[in-house]
C-alpha cells in the first residue's frame, strides 16, 4: 500500500470516528425532537383555553396539575427530600417546595390561595408522593378529597421493601390527611366523572394479584382526560411485567397526548401498548436524554412528538377546540 492510500485510510478512519462520537452526543435531542416543534404555541395563546394539563418539571419524578372552569386537581407530586431510613441510594434532590411554589403560581386565586379539588397518589413510590405531605400541610392549600390505594407491605416484593420508603412516605401522606382533615379513598373508583369541561377516569384501579410479591408500579393508577374527542393519558408507571398495558391498550385505544410511563425507562411503553394509542404527542417526565431507546423507538415508530420536561422545562397542554396546543417554559 502507497503512502497516499495509507494516508487517506487514515483520514477515513479519522472521520469516521469522530462522526460515532458526534453521534453519540447529538443522537438522544436528533430522536427526541424527531417529530417535535408541531404542536408549540405562544404564551399569549394560552388563554384562549380554560382547560390545562401542567407537567411540572420536577426532574425524574411526577407532578401533574390539571385545569378546567376554575377547578384544579393534582396527579402526584414529586420526590421530597426525606430519607426515613438514611438510604444511599435514596438520596434524590427533593421537588416538593418546587411543586407548592407552582401549584400556587398556576391554581391560586388573587390572595395566593389553592382549592385543589382532588389529589391522586398513583403509587406509593416516593418520586410520585414524596411531596405530598408538604403540600398537604400548607395552609394556603385546601385540598377536597385525597385518592390513594391502600399499602399492603405483604403484596410487595421483597426487594422493595427492605430496600425502599414506599411504607414511610405512604404514611407521611396519610399522617398530612388526618392532620388537615382531607378524606382518603383508598378504593379508586373506575367509572368516568366530570371535572370542569373534562371527563376523567381513573385506570387501573384493581388490585394487582400478588402469589409472588409485586412491585409497586404494578399497582400504579392512570388517569384519562376527554374533552370532545381530544383525548389524554396519564400513564403514571404503569408497566407490563403483569399485563397491564396489553389490557389497558385495548380499553384505551386511540390517544392525543400520552404521559409516558414510568418515566420513559425500560419495562413501560411496549410495542403494542405504543401501537394501540399512537399517540400524537408524548410527554416524558425525566430529566434530558433519560428516555431510554426502546420506549423512544416505539414512539419514533408511530410519529409521536417527544417532549421532555427535563429538556423544555414546565410544560403546558392546552385543551382547544381544536385539540391540543403546548407551551414550553424553557
Amino acid at each position: 500500500m502507497n503512502k497516499k492510500k495509507i494516508i487517506l485510510l487514515c483520514v477515513v478512519l479519522v472521520l469516521v470516528v469522530a462522526a460515532t462520537v458526534l453521534l453519540a452526543v447529538f443522537m438522544p435531542d436528533i430522536k427526541m425532537n424527531i417529530n417535535a416543534g408541531r404542536y408549540t404555541f405562544e404564551t399569549a395563546n394560552l388563554a384562549a383555553s380554560a382547560d390545562r394539563v401542567y407537567f411540572l418539571d420536577t426532574g425524574s419524578s411526577d407532578a401533574i396539575l390539571i385545569e378546567s372552569d376554575g377547578k384544579f386537581a393534582l396527579i402526584d407530586a414529586a420526590e421530597d427530600s426525606d430519607n426515613p431510613r438514611n438510604f444511599e441510594s435514596l438520596v434524590f434532590e427533593g421537588r416538593e417546595e418546587y411543586v407548592v411554589d407552582r401549584v400556587k403560581k398556576y391554581a391560586g386565586d388573587e390572595n395566593g390561595k389553592v382549592v385543589l379539588e382532588f389529589i391522586l397518589g398513583t403509587h406509593s413510590h416516593s418520586d410520585h408522593i414524596g411531596g405530598f405531605d408538604t403540600l398537604i400541610l400548607d395552609e394556603d392549600i385546601t385540598v377536597k378529597t385525597a385518592y390513594l390505594k391502600e399499602y399492603d407491605e405483604s403484596r410487595i416484593r421483597e426487594y422493595e421493601i427492605v430496600s425502599w420508603d414506599n411504607k414511610e412516605v405512604y404514611e407521611q401522606m396519610l399522617d398530612a390527611c388526618e392532620k388537615r382533615g382531607v378524606p382518603v379513598v383508598h378504593d379508586i373508583p373506575a367509572e368516568p366523572f366530570g371535572f370542569g369541561n373534562l371527563t376523567l377516569q381513573f385506570c387501573n384501579t384493581e388490585t394487582t394479584p400478588a402469589e409472588e410479591g409485586v412491585g409497586e408500579n404494578e399497582n400504579a393508577v392512570g388517569l384519562l382526560i376527554e374533552k370532545n374527542e381530544t383525548r389524554v393519558f396519564l400513564a403514571a408507571d404503569i408497566n407490563n411485567l403483569d399485563g397491564d398495558e396489553d389490557r389497558l391498550a385495548e380499553q384505551l385505544g386511540k390517544v392525543d397526548l400520552l404521559k409516558v410511563g414510568h418515566h420513559g425507562y425500560d419495562g413501560s411503553s411496549t410495542e403494542g401498548f405504543i401501537n394501540a394509542l399512537s399517540p400524537d404527542i408524548a410527554v416524558v417526565t425525566n430529566n434530558k436524554g433519560g428516555i431510554s431507546n426502546t420506549p423512544l423507538k416505539n414512539l419514533n415508530r408511530v410519529k409521536a412528538a417527544v417532549y421532555e420536561t427535563g429538556k423544555y422545562g414546565d410544560i403546558i397542554a392546552a385543551i382547544a377546540e381544536d385539540g391540543i396546543h403546548l407551551q414550553l417554559t424553557e
